[in-house]
């Protein structure tokens, strides 16, 4: 079956890793001093420097001295988990089309790296395998809904777990901004740590979802965390908030006491913590 996609001849868009980022360096005013450091989580590998959700962003991530990575996953119309972020090849790949219409055989053809260094579409598979090089780093994986295959996103990711043996590893963290996708997760794998994430525009803190999911921990937006500090420890449950790119939100995470943090910039946050990243790597 042919790509169902559509060719673009000049695109405006500039991925993360390209962005410049002047001003963010750290300086020695920003050492942390507060005895909670948040353990590091690279946003979808290390983005800030290679282009995201690829194998050579999670290699330049898991080699760093951080806590473990992040990356989305969605399915492919032959219902592979593949670990892409957006529901649409535009941004990242540069041609129109989207993941849920088109067969994984067709999606890996395309290009989501750079000219100079062409990466392709991952699946799950691949990156839990690269994982066992890396047996002491976490990953966290957020099932991206809505989508037009409902829950078998979830359904399909948890099989994958269970078939690889990780269905009870510390070492696997799911994540959803749904909770029907985050309670799921805890009824069928319990051992594992799941998080309910909300948006910084979800300003009203849905407590019913919350206790219908049943997570371990709340995943707010860090703008959100800020305007709703309530959220931090909430009943007990670990913070994990995102995404956090600059000297002062990093600092401020510590200063709160914020369990875990998803940062494109994981250098820079080793900067910025210093010799206390090591003890928020387990």
């Amino acid at each position: 079956m042919a790509l169902r996609v559509s060719s673009i001849s000049t695109l405006a868009i500039v991925p993360n890793f390209l962005h410049s980022r002047a001003g963010t360096r750290a300086s020695s005013l920003w050492a942390v001093s507060h005895n909670t450091t948040p353990k590091i989580v690279a946003h979808r590998g290390f983005s800030g420097s290679y282009p995201e959700l690829t194998q050579r962003a999670f290699e330049k991530a898991l080699e760093l001295p951080i806590h473990g990575i992040e990356c989305d996953v969605r399915l492919t119309r032959d219902g592979r988990v593949v670990v892409f972020h957006d529901p649409t090849l535009i941004r990242t790949a540069g041609v129109r089309g989207r993941i849920d219409f088109n067969d994984y055989n067709d999606l890996r053809e395309l290009n989501v790296g750079t000219k100079e260094d062409p990466q392709r579409i991952m699946l799950l598979e691949e990156l839990l395998e690269l994982m066992q090089d890396y047996p002491d780093k976490h990953i966290y994986i957020e099932t991206k809904h809505p989508t037009p295959h409902g829950p078998e996103v979830d359904e399909q990711t948890f099989r994958m777990l269970r078939y690889a043996r990780l269905d009870d590893s510390p070492n696997i963290h799911l994540a959803s901004f749904s909770h029907r996708a985050v309670r799921y997760f805890t009824d069928m794998a319990p051992e594992l740590e799941t998080f309910y994430l909300f948006r910084v525009r979800e300003m009203r803190w849905n407590k019913k979802n919350r206790m219908f999911s049943r997570p371990y921990g709340v995943g707010p937006a860090l703008q959100h965390l800020q305007l709703h500090t309530e959220l931090l420890g909430y009943r007990g449950l670990k913070t994990y908030t995102w995404t956090v790119n600059t000297p002062r939100g990093m600092q401020w995470c510590a200063d709160k006491g914020v369990d875990v943090m998803a940062t494109d910039l994981p250098d820079l946050a080793l900067e910025i913590f210093g010799n206390h990243t090591a003890v928020a790597t387990d």
